[in-house]
């Protein structure tokens, strides 16, 4: 999967412009019928993200890498390659690894026409690492050292190594509704989570109220009453709890956001998640961002990308979807298709197609099977 547009597609509102003179998707959607593999294609963005700044904070010393390896394929490595931009420098992060450890990670950064490692390391036979490492900051005592389900970014994190901190930071502002499990499903308690993390945020406050107020959900206010209640152990905790206001002509009143449709409750928590990427910037990875949404709801959110006033740090969205008139909506170097045949998932770009013109009618394409990727009923 690439966000790389390339130097032939017409300039879009959904483009970046790269220092380095290249252009960049700020957005991608991945469009297929249920059981091909979508979930599975935005997975590793998940799990890298995760695993690089959690790994050494989360797992215990015998704790599982929580990852699920092909069912076919348990007994084998898997392995990922994720290339990304930092401050203008171009890295390449490779990592190959079971459920129980690593068996190699490396780092490596872009110099003139290749590239040229900042770290390596590999599984020994004797059930140790070899280590070695340039210019980033981490010893090679210390990263022989690294716990075999540890990310040597997150250990080096720990340590306050410069580069791997930058690394860290960049990592942190992935924002997805993925577990190695899959989609995170709605519950109830998550609109509390979204509550609590907004009071200490004014401005994104201000930025989710004002988009659900803009959606035309009959919703003129959202205000916040502390609720107190005793955990297990007793212990007394406060925490604010949102109230949908709505006014007509009649008079006014208030209710729990709990006893809003599920539209509402699934916008509120999915706000919570891109709301923070556009302020921020970083890359948002959601799985089915239309469920309990109105189809009409998803091009506002996919504006909201478009322009430096919503968007002003270039933050990206990747997401799958069951609503094909996205097609309608993005160009073709924007859509990704996933199919799946004897049990192994093939996704392609759109643009890499044969006899795809820009011009061409996407969604008619889609709707008459020209293009794959529908359901086989």
């Amino acid at each position: 999967m690439s966000f790389e547009v390339g130097r032939k597609p017409s300039a879009s509102y959904y483009d970046i412009d790269a220092p380095s003179g290249e252009r960049v998707n700020k957005v991608a959607a991945v469009v297929g019928a249920n059981g091909a593999g979508k979930t599975q294609f935005l997975r590793p963005l998940a799990f890298l993200s995760s695993f690089i700044i959690d790994s050494a904070f989360d797992l215990k010393p015998d704790e599982a890498i929580p990852f699920i390896p092909h069912q076919l394929f348990r007994d084998k490595p898997t392995s990922f390659e994720l290339h990304f931009t930092l401050d203008e420098q171009e890295y390449k992060y490779i990592i190959s690894l079971t459920r129980k450890c690593i068996i190699s990670e490396a780092l490596y950064k872009k110099t003139s026409r290749s590239f040229s490692y900042v770290f390596v390391r590999d599984l020994d036979d004797n059930g140790g690492y070899t280590f070695k490492q340039k210019g980033f900051g981490f010893s090679v005592t210390q990263g022989k050292k690294v716990r075999q389900n540890v990310s040597v970014i997150s250990a080096a994190y720990q340590q306050n190594v410069s580069t791997a901190n930058d690394i860290y930071e960049f990592f942190k502002k992935f924002v997805s509704n993925l577990t190695f499990r899959g989609r995170r499903h709605f519950h109830e308690a998550a609109i509390v989570e979204v509550a609590e993390y907004l009071r200490d945020n004014e401005t994104l406050m201000d930025m989710v109220h004002q988009a659900i107020f803009d959606l035309d959900l009959g919703i003129d206010d959202i205000e916040y009453k502390e609720h107190t209640f005793n955990d297990e152990s007793g212990k007394e905790i406060t925490f604010p709890f949102p109230y949908a206001v709505h006014k007509c002509e009649n008079g006014a009143f208030s209710l729990p956001l709990f006893e809003e449709s599920s539209g509402t409750k699934a916008l509120f928590v999915l706000l919570r998640r891109v709301a923070p990427v556009l302020q921020f910037g970083g890359i948002a990875v959601l799985d089915e961002i239309d469920n309990d949404l109105h189809p009409h709801m998803l091009p506002v959110i996919l504006d909201w990308f478009k322009h430096k006033e919503t968007n002003p740090n270039d933050a990206q969205l990747i997401f799958t979807c069951h609503t094909p008139e996205v097609l309608n909506i993005l160009k073709k170097h924007q859509v990704y298709l996933v199919e799946k045949e004897n049990l192994a998932s093939e996704a392609w770009r759109l643009d890499e197609m044969v006899g795809i013109r820009a011009d061409d009618n996407l969604y008619a394409k889609y709707q008459a099977g020209a293009l794959g990727a529908v359901p086989n009923v």
